[in-house]
This record gives C-alpha cells, sequence and structure tokens, in this order.
C-alpha cells in the first residue's frame, strides 16, 4: 500500500494550510500509524486502528479532519458538528482539542470540548451556532443531545479514540446510542490500544468496511520499558515508594492507584515526606486536575497520583518512572500505565509493588505481554540499579533485563526527546526530521 511508503508530511496529500501549521511545529515526518491511516481517512474510507497512546494518533486522525474543513467549507448548522471526536476522559478530550487549534492555527475552526466536570451552561452556549469540530466525553455529550443543546443529525464524520478504555469505562451503551443517532452516510473512525471482542463486535456494527491499520504488536509493552517487580504489603509499600521517589535518578513519575481514596492517601504520605505530590481521580474537580496536570509538566511537584481513569490523557515529557502502587485487576491497564514512561525514543523504568493478594493479577499481566516478572528485593531507581535485582529480571526479560538493548549498563538518563506534546511548551528541540508523536 502507498501509505506504507510515504517518510514525509508533504507526501500525504494534506491541504497546504495543515502542512504549514505541521511545519511550523518542526515536523516533517509522520509516525508509522499517522503514515498508514491519514490516506486512508483522506479517501473516505472508515477506519480501525491499534495504536498505543505515544505513537501520533491524535495527529493520524486530526489532521485529515483539518484538511476537510479546508477542501469542503460547510456550515454545521445550529447546535451541529461537522466532526464528532468521542474520548473516555476530560484531560484526552481537551488535549484532543488543543492538537485541533495547533495543527488549524491556518484554518482556524471552530472547536468545542464538552466534558463532565465542567458548567453546561458555556458549553451549550458555544454550541448554539454549531461547530466544526465537538470533541466531547460520552455521558455528558448525551446530557446535552437530552436537552437539544447539540444536535447530531448532520454530523458527516465520527472519531471513536481509546476505544478500549471507554469500554472500560462502562460507555458502550452511551457509544452506542450516540452512533445511532448519526446520519448514515458518515465516515467512522475508530482507535484502540487493544481490539478486544466487544471493541470488534462494536466497529463491524457501525463501520462500513473499515479498513485497519496496526503499529505494534497488541498489547505488548514497548522493550525501551525496564519492568520490575517488588513485593511489598502494607506500610512497607509506603516505605518504598518514598525512598524511591527520593532517589535521584527519579526526574518526574506517576504512581497508580486502584481507588480514589488509595490515590488521596499515597499522595498525603508523600507530602508529609516533603516530597512535591499531587493527585488526580474522578472526584477531583475539572480545574483542580487541570492545576495538578500543570504543576507537573512545569515541574514544580514531581509525583502524580492517579487513577486509571483519571490518568487517560496525561502526555507529559520526560516521566521517568511509572510506579504502580497497587496492580490493576485489569491486565490491559497494566500495559497503558506503564505506557506513560519511555516515550519519545527514551527509556523509563516501571516498578510494581506486589502484595500476595495481587499475585494473581501479576499473573494475568504476565499472560498478555508474555514476559515473567521475577520480583527483586530493593528499591529502583533509574542510574542507581542494584545488580542483583538486574540479574533478576534478566531471567525474565529474555537476557534484556536492565541494559539497553546493545547488552550495555543501564542508561543514567533519558536520551534527548525527538517529539513533544502540544500540552506544554518544547524545551530543547532536537535538531533534524521530527515525527508528531507527541499529541496521542
Amino acid at each position: 500500500m502507498k501509505a506504507f511508503s510515504l517518510t514525509l508530511f508533504t507526501d500525504l496529500g494534506l491541504a497546504e494550510p495543515v502542512i504549514r501549521a505541521v511545519t511550523a511545529e518542526s515536523y516533517t515526518t509522520p509516525t508509522p500509524i499517522q503514515a498508514q491511516s491519514i490516506p486512508i481517512i483522506l479517501e473516505g474510507h472508515d477506519l480501525v486502528g491499534i495504536a498505543q497512546t505515544g505513537t501520533g494518533k491524535t495527529a493520524a486522525f486530526v489532521l485529515p479532519i483539518l484538511h476537510r474543513l479546508v477542501e469542503q467549507r460547510t456550515n454545521p448548522g445550529a447546535r451541529g458538528c461537522r466532526t464528532l471526536i468521542l474520548a473516555p476522559t476530560r484531560e484526552l478530550a481537551t488535549q484532543i482539542a488543543d492538537a485541533a487549534r495547533v495543527y488549524g492555527k491556518f484554518i482556524r475552526p471552530s472547536v468545542a470540548v464538552v466534558i463532565g466536570g465542567a458548567k453546561p451552561g458555556p458549553q451549550a452556549r458555544q454550541m448554539m451556532p454549531g461547530v466544526d469540530l465537538l470533541v466531547a466525553t460520552p455521558g455528558r455529550l448525551l446530557d446535552h443531545v437530552s436537552t437539544g443543546a447539540i444536535r447530531l443529525d448532520g454530523t458527516e464524520m465520527i472519531v471513536l479514540d481509546e476505544a478500549d478504555q471507554m469500554l472500560d469505562l462502562g460507555f458502550m451503551p452511551a457509544i452506542r446510542k450516540i452512533m445511532s443517532m448519526l446520519p448514515s452516510r458518515r465516515q467512522a473512525v475508530m482507535f484502540s490500544a487493544t481490539m478486544p471482542k466487544p471493541i470488534r463486535a462494536l466497529a463491524a456494527e457501525f463501520l462500513r468496511n473499515p479498513r485497519e491499520v496496526s503499529v505494534s504488536v497488541e498489547s505488548k509493552p514497548i522493550d525501551r520499558i525496564d519492568q520490575r517487580v517488588m513485593l511489598l504489603s502494607g506500610e512497607a509499600k509506603k516505605d518504598a515508594l518514598v525512598t524511591l521517589m527520593k532517589e535521584p535518578g527519579v526526574e518526574r513519575a506517576i504512581v497508580f492507584t486502584r481507588t480514589k481514596h488509595g490515590a488521596d492517601k499515597v499522595c498525603r504520605h508523600l507530602e508529609a515526606a516533603n516530597i512535591g505530590a499531587s493527585a488526580i481521580h474522578g472526584n477531583k474537580s475539572q480545574s483542580q486536575r487541570e492545576r495538578a496536570l500543570d504543576q507537573f509538566r512545569q515541574g514544580r511537584i514531581k509525583v502524580l497520583v492517579a487513577t486509571d481513569i483519571a490518568a487517560r490523557g496525561i502526555d507529559v515529557d520526560g516521566i521517568s518512572h511509572v510506579v504502580n502502587f497497587e496492580l490493576p485487576n485489569i491486565p490491559e491497564s497494566y500495559v497503558h500505565r506503564i505506557g506513560r514512561t519511555a516515550r519519545a525514543g527514551t527509556d523509563g523504568i516501571a516498578v510494581s509493588f506486589v502484595e500476595p493478594a495481587e499475585l494473581t493479577y501479576l499473573r494475568d499481566i504476565e499472560r498478555l505481554i508474555g514476559k515473567q516478572l521475577i520480583p527483586g528485593g530493593a528499591v529502583p531507581a533509574r542510574g542507581v540499579v542494584p545488580p542483583h535485582l538486574n540479574r533478576a529480571n534478566n531471567q525474565g526479560r529474555n537476557g534484556g533485563g536492565g541494559q539497553n538493548r546493545s547488552g550495555g549498563a543501564p542508561k543514567t538518563g533519558h536520551s534527548r526527546p525527538q517529539q513533544r506534546s502540544h500540552a506544554a511548551p518544547a524545551r530543547g528541540r532536537s535538531e533534524g526530521n521530527r515525527s508528531a508523536s507527541r499529541t496521542g
């Protein structure tokens, strides 16, 4: 297929204002998911894309959406939208909208964000004239549809981003209802990190002869993540976390818990140890979550403590460590969690604190990723790696261990990022070609 051999954004057939905006962001080379997906979407086909966070999937659908706006200038109609993008969380919805504004700087599309945790009145008012692009979470969108504040009968294109996470969050009934409200003649695009049977069934029901693209082995963590396990219980987890977070090799970390209450407790424990931390979860207001993310991006806090739901959409450079304070009970969530590190060509460390009651979860994760994670006994930090821990994980990583892929010693820091997020200003741009993989 032609799309597989493309190497530059200028080869993709995108409209000149879109190319100009991409170039202004110093991107020249599309990521694999972009090179494969953009031509298919431009041709008007429905698409299923299998891609994890950090592969550039946001730009893979935002750029062709903007191209359509250039090529076909039509009025969305009062309270309507030309393109609808559904996302599982507020943070991801906001970041998608930000990416659309950045890449649409020479097009100036009308963009609206409709999410929970924000006042519905202003959302309804911004929809009154209609918009080119509406980014929404399913629940809040249906609220507005039920009041007549939003109409979907003129929507030309629908994008379901991170469909597997919307499944995990129980949004499938809402998504089916939304899809049934759309015109029969519309283009549909779906992106998902994994493709469980319910997602396959959804695609079969609502997408017409979709093309499918995939950029990685399904559900497999990338090789650059050094995965480690520590057997700990109760207060020992808290003590080990404090020890790890105080290591100089820990530059920026996300700590995952299973519950909102657990996230708050861990955050308070870190703060009591004079470690800058903030918690984000569903009980936090949108302004609280945005403030915590801003502090994290700006380096004013070192640690973000999050639940799986709240963490969707977090796109922050330079996360050196991911810590599973508690293992997820859904194995796929482990893949999503640790994918927050080792992005944009860098290395990272994922540490899981496992107590006896969680060993079943650990076995499920190992089956999913096809790798045995052998516990070690010391608190690891990048650049301060206990030799016995490396030996233990060498056995479980088919010789990889804490070494780099050339067999050398563990790396002592991130390589320079070659991509960046649209949520924060770039620091230290690298020379040469860049790909827009930090937008999703």
